[in-house]
């Protein structure tokens, strides 16, 4: 069975460019993007050999599971593209739930899909300038076939909760949801609903969170994301917007090493 897209994304104008293995599907669509290519075009392999997640990390991609990367171009803000990541996480919610229904898959800000508590997929977002407008790759890795051994944090596979899944599924599952997502988004004009139905499967609303930022560590409740997707952080001097950092619940909150 190879890749296809859903007709859905078929008769959207989405096109599909797919490998056995690659080193990034996310390095791929840049360097397509900045030879011209205007998308959308879904850049998918079942084996990364050189992933990128966020912060610079290394993302362990293992044979059989998903990397796909979405190109797209774009006139919007930053601040408007940033929010795309809201929309992939729902996408990637969506897809899952269609194949392997059961699991409570939850949002975690700003970009993973977590399965009954455990990581199942992590999303990267990169833009840069093309010209007049940006391109953007939106990349998403899915835990199809297994998880990387050796996480500082809980990690799952869809194999490992029990399902019979392949990332070709996956995949068309995933460019049918993207499209009813960005139609939603409607090129940020939509944003409010996004974020309502962001939080609503959000993990860790009300709860007492410790954010990592760099050298720093800001503790206190997770009050909820605003209009733009930063986490708003209730804490004992006010209310704190964070646009970016490492989010950890629970006991892990009050862990020493994160001070």
């Amino acid at each position: 069975m190879g890749f296809s897209l859903a007709p859905r994304a078929s008769d959207a104008g989405h096109r599909l460019l797919a490998f056995d293995t690659i080193g990034s599907t996310n390095a791929e669509a840049l360097a397509r993007g900045r030879a011209g290519e205007a998308g959308p075009l879904w850049v998918v392999s079942a084996h990364q050999t050189a992933g990128r997640g966020r912060r610079g990390n290394a993302w362990q991609s293992l044979r059989g599971n998903l990397g796909a990367s979405l190109l797209l171009r774009t006139a919007a803000p930053p601040a408007t593209v940033a929010t795309l990541g809201f929309v992939a996480g729902l996408a990637v919610r969506s897809a899952l739930e269609c194949v392997a229904p059961g699991p409570a898959y939850r949002l975690k800000w700003p970009n993973d899909v977590l399965a009954d508590g455990a990581k199942l997929s992590g999303i990267l977002l990169e833009t840069e300038i093309a010209g007049e407008a940006r391109i953007v790759a939106l990349g998403i890795g899915v835990n199809v076939a297994a998880s990387p051994p050796r996480l500082p944090y809980r990690a799952t596979s869809l194999a490992e909760l029990g399902f019979e899944v392949s990332a070709e599924e996956m995949l068309e599952a995933l460019s049918a949801s993207w499209v009813e997502f960005e139609s939603i988004w409607e090129k940020g004009r939509g944003m409010a609903r996004i974020r309502k139905l962001w939080l609503d499967a959000a993990i860790g609303l009300g709860e007492s969170i410790a954010v990592r930022l760099g050298a720093e560590t800001a503790r206190g409740t997770f009050e909820t994301i605003d209009e733009t997707g930063q986490l708003v952080l209730r804490t004992l001097n006010g209310p704190r917007a964070i646009a970016a950092g490492e989010v950890h619940f629970g006991e892990a909150a009050t862990a020493r090493e994160l001070a």
